[in-house]
């Protein structure tokens, strides 16, 4: 008989932010009785940021999910905030999957397939407008655990405190107690300035002024998302 008690899927694609899905894979391939999945349409290996991840099951095949979790990344997002493909698989997990979740800017794929209208949802900070534009109500917490299974982390980095938080919504806080230790997740950012909250005008408007065109591009796909669920 099969030890495994909870079945997560984490999607992958090209161009997505690899630490929004290794962080968590990290913790949650500790886990006991726990079965992790990489997500794609088949099974080549998925470039993100000159890393190559090898998916290990397709969409077709993929089964029940105890958990479904999408990352964000840069122009990739916007690409499966359009991909049909992609995003009729993600309302085909969520009609079965008991806890429906994104990192990052992965939450904007979320609401453009319609899974998070309603809901109260964190995503990277730059692109909260274009999370709020697609009907969901935008929350600046590290993590956001609303109301029937819809759980999503900020940016890139609170991949880790998303995925311990499952880990104690699955298998209970003392497991994941012992993970933050194991792990010795105890961050401590050496300038203090990671959040817009804590870092001054001209480092956030350097920042976004970099990411002009993708927080460009992710405004036209929501636009585009958001005019389907009018």
């Amino acid at each position: 008989m099969s030890s495994v008690k909870h079945t997560i899927g984490l999607v992958i694609y090209p161009d997505m932010t690899q630490l929004d899905i290794t962080g968590p894979h990290q913790v949650f391939s500790m886990m006991p009785d726990t079965q992790v999945l990489l997500l794609w349409k088949n099974l080549e290996p998925v470039v993100s940021n000159g890393l190559a991840i090898l998916p290990t099951t397709t969409f077709a095949e993929c089964p029940q999910l105890d958990v479904l979790c999408v990352p964000g990344g840069a122009m990739g997002t916007v690409e499966m905030m359009q991909d049909a493909e992609m995003l009729e698989f993600l309302q085909k997990q969520a009609q079965t999957t008991k806890y429906v979740t994104a990192v990052c800017t992965g939450s904007l794929i979320l609401a453009a397939a319609g899974l998070l209208q309603g809901y109260r949802a964190a995503c990277h900070w730059a692109f909260r407008e274009q999370l709020a534009s697609m009907g969901v109500e935008v929350s600046h917490e590290r993590v956001v655990i609303d109301r029937d299974g819809r759980i999503t982390g900020g940016g890139v980095t609170a991949g880790i405190d998303f995925a311990l938080t499952i880990a104690a919504v699955l298998r209970g806080e003392d497991t994941a107690k012992f993970l933050e230790l194991l792990l010795e997740y105890n961050p401590a950012p050496p300038f203090g300035v990671g959040s817009p909250e804590k870092a001054d005008s001209q480092l956030k408007k350097a920042v976004l002024d970099m990411g002009k065109p993708l927080i460009a591009a992710a405004d036209a796909a929501s636009q585009q998302a958001a005019a389907r669920f009018r």
